[in-house]
């Protein structure tokens, strides 16, 4: 299997295997803390969410990150990246505490759901931040020419903990809601997911202080952000293959975006009673391991083809069948037909990622890594919250509408052509090299 080998070949490495042993633990907690969350805001027995309510967690889960990501990007090409991965695990662990005292102590008033989402407010943000010293750090432990094979492996082993967190934290949250009150087994989530991010905490602790760059930190660091974040805004100008695929990224997380909104609204309130919160939640977690599958498999798919088809061809190809999934299976509103579609689309959007992960790889200079992942982290989160407000705004309570999904689909297509039409001049291959030496 490619991604056996691929994983093989980075492995190794012994930066990478400690690197990736702090992401899987990272983003397993992760995985437990969504969990809690959507398990405390959107499956309360007392409420139905339709599409505002998703914008809503949304809106206030990710966009501080992208208003404050300028102003800490820089720190990532100034600071020691071990470091900075250590202090916000240790960061997100005591968030993740003092939320779990706050949602076990039962209380629900203005100023405890304030506290409340200003808590997850800032641990999301933090994650956001993590993954983006992650991502900068992610050369110093490969070889140049591997950062195809690298994005194809760590990319997906990272969510996969995420997944492995999401059924941990579903399962005992069915279990222990019949149990205990809603409030306190949500508590426990919490203090899980605060464990798993000082378990990450302690990994990190395993990598040298300067072994994952920068390679000349700079302590001087208030007055050059701004003109720090213009300089990164420029290189990705002049590497124009970098900066069309952070576009094309962001086009895609919008309309992927509206779709995940609309699934979770099919599964919460068509395809669930609205007072079945523990079958609705088992059904959503489902969803994410059958997406999260297509993830593992966009690993596996992905680097042979980027060798066959090269980076180009192989975005304008994941845009086009993304269209095609979106329309068969993916508007038949029925379990199976949703979970195929589900898989299917998680691994064109897999793919697509892995291509703009390696081109912003290969054709970023070290210097502005650390800048410009902060900046595609941005992209990510904007372009979701967007996708939220739009399906707030035009998807029913239930998310049933066919005329959408066709819709989205014919937007999938168009983002297709016009990377395949604004990229025809361009060389897209770097950082495939020790692919193509596997296959010559």
């Amino acid at each position: 299997m490619e991604f056996v080998r691929s994983l093989r070949q980075l492995v190794r490495h012994s930066l990478f295997r400690r690197l990736l042993s702090v992401r899987v633990a990272t983003q397993t907690a992760d995985g437990v803390l969504q969990v809690a969350l959507a398990s405390f805001v959107l499956f309360s027995p007392q409420r139905q969410p339709d599409a505002a309510s998703v914008a809503a967690v949304l809106a206030i889960t990710l966009l501080p990150f992208s208003i404050l990501g300028p102003f800490v990007s820089v720190v990532l090409d100034r600071w020691s990246r071990r470091q900075i991965l250590v202090v916000l695990d240790l960061a997100r662990a005591v968030l993740a505490v003092g939320l779990a005292v706050l949602v076990g102590s039962g209380i629900r008033t203005g100023w405890s759901d304030a506290v409340f989402y200003g808590g997850v407010l800032l641990a999301m943000s933090l994650n956001r931040f993590l993954l983006a010293a992650l991502s900068a750090a992610l050369p110093h432990t490969i070889e140049p020419g591997e950062y195809m094979v690298a994005n194809s492996v760590m990319p997906t082993i990272g969510p996969l903990g995420t997944v492995v967190g999401v059924g941990l934290g579903t399962t005992l949250r069915v279990v222990l809601g019949n149990q205990m009150p809603d409030y306190r087994a949500n508590a426990v989530l919490f203090c899980i997911a605060a464990l798993g991010w000082l378990i990450s905490m302690g990994l990190a602790l395993r990598i040298p202080r300067r072994a994952l760059g920068p390679d000349q930190p700079d302590p001087a660091l208030a007055r050059e952000i701004v003109h720090g974040l213009v300089e990164a805004l420029r290189h990705l100008r002049e590497r124009r293959a970098a900066g069309l695929g952070l576009i094309a990224i962001g086009a895609h997380r919008i309309v992927y975006g509206v779709v995940t909104v609309a699934m979770i609204l099919v599964f919460r309130n068509y395809l669930n009673a609205v007072d079945d919160v523990n079958a609705a939640l088992a059904d959503l977690g489902i969803l994410a391991v059958v997406t999260a599958a297509g993830f593992v498999a966009a690993a596996a798919v992905t680097p042979p083809l980027s060798v066959r088809l090269g980076v180009r061809r192989l975005v304008v190809v994941g845009f086009l069948t993304s269209a095609v999934f979106q329309v068969l299976p993916g508007a038949i509103f029925r379990q199976l037909p949703l979970l195929l579609a589900g898989f299917l689309l998680g691994i064109t959007a897999q793919s697509i990622k892995l291509c703009v992960d390696t081109l912003v790889q290969a054709h970023v200079d070290d210097e502005f890594k650390g800048r410009v992942f902060v900046l595609y982290d941005m992209i990510f989160n904007v372009a979701l919250v967007v996708a939220a407000g739009i399906g707030a705004a035009i998807l029913p309570a239930n998310g049933v509408s066919v005329p959408i999904i066709l819709g989205l689909a014919v937007a999938y297509a168009l983002l297709g052509l016009w990377f395949g039409l604004i990229t025809r001049n361009l060389s897209m291959d770097e950082g495939t090299e020790s692919l193509r030496g596997q296959n010559a």
